[in-house]
């Protein structure tokens, strides 16, 4: 086959058109679509069922923009305010919810199954430094040796510890054995 052929043969593709890029937010100004709008002016006052065109020119006289606020078929809602102020505004309260916002980190407390008294009280000022904090405690019991031939002192100790911060935390996931670590969740209340 000659090149002249495959030419020929090769099919011709439309051009791939994509949709316009949609707007994020209300719509302003001449975005609006509706012929009659209901308008609240700058100061909060209803002023009644008006048609664009007039509300347009409500809103250049104050030297602000159209806001419409409320989207509806018939008559949408339509405000005359500022609308870079109330993006700022948006952004500022969704940064100060994002502040407020605190996610839960895992700590972990490791301990051994022959805690001394002492050990176990400083593990245990720790561990309640987390919960008011307000992150969840992974409570780890290793075994070493000859250890694992006592798994239910660590069954105690993890006992111990639930009973200790029954009032502080719940468990989360209840002790489980993986090789030869022993362990549980505590979350606070």
């Amino acid at each position: 086959m000659s090149l002249a052929v495959i030419k020929e043969i090769t099919i011709a593709r439309r051009p791939v058109v994509s949709a316009p890029a949609k707007k994020k937010g209300p719509r302003i100004n001449k975005d609006i679509e509706a012929e009659q709008v209901l308008l609240i002016d700058q100061n909060g006052e209803k002023q009644g069922m008006m048609p664009l065109h007039a509300a347009l020119d409500a809103a250049s006289e104050a030297g602000l923009d159209l806001v419409e606020v409320a989207p509806s078929p018939t008559a949408p809602v339509c405000k005359i305010l500022d609308y870079g102020k109330l993006r700022f505004q948006e952004q500022k309260k969704r940064s100060e919810a994002k502040k407020k916002q605190k996610s839960a980190d895992l700590k972990e407390i490791k301990m051994r199954p022959n805690i001394d008294v002492h050990d176990y009280q400083v593990k245990a000022r720790a561990m309640t430094r987390f919960f008011d904090q307000g992150d969840k405690v992974k409570v780890t019991i290793r075994f070493r040796g000859r250890e694992m031939a006592h798994q239910d002192r660590g069954r105690s100790l993890l006992e111990r510890v639930r009973e200790d911060f029954a009032e502080t935390a719940k468990v989360e996931f209840e002790p489980k054995v993986e090789g030869r670590l022993m362990m549980m969740v505590l979350a606070p209340r």
